[in-house]
């Protein structure tokens, strides 16, 4: 049945503030953009190495998500990293809070949290 990810939809206040975290801080690659004029709404399809995509979205007057305390639904999205502290370092050399490194009690991996831009809690593992 279900073989992986295919993408994951994230509405955002600022489309290009989105995509440059995304983008130029993240690294993904973009493999589109269209402007839906009927909806004024932008969509950017991101491209992750191993196939799976994120689309970014924006409509106007999107309301905020709840996160904290922890809120039904969707808790974060995690990407999967070769060293959580070099990633770590990187986001806070380009301002982004990130909090502490902590181990998987379970795996024994390091994992750390942070948000994009609108809050959206994220979460790097050491794969």
């Amino acid at each position: 049945m279900l073989r992986r990810i295919h993408h994951v939809a994230v509405i955002c206040a600022d489309i290009e503030v989105s995509k440059r975290f995304y983008v130029g801080l993240l690294g993904l690659r973009v493999l589109a953009e269209n402007h839906r004029a009927a909806r004024q709404s932008w969509k950017v399809d991101l491209a992750l190495p191993d196939g799976s995509q994120i689309e970014l979205f924006s409509f106007p007057d999107a309301p905020p998500r709840p996160s904290w305390p922890e809120a039904r639904g969707l808790r974060h999205l995690a990407f999967g990293v070769d060293d959580v502290a070099a990633c770590k370092a990187r986001l806070e050399a380009a301002g982004v809070g990130v909090e502490p490194i902590r181990i998987d009690e379970h795996t024994g991996r390091r994992f750390v949290f942070f948000a994009d831009p609108d809050g959206l809690p994220l979460e790097l593992y050491e794969a």
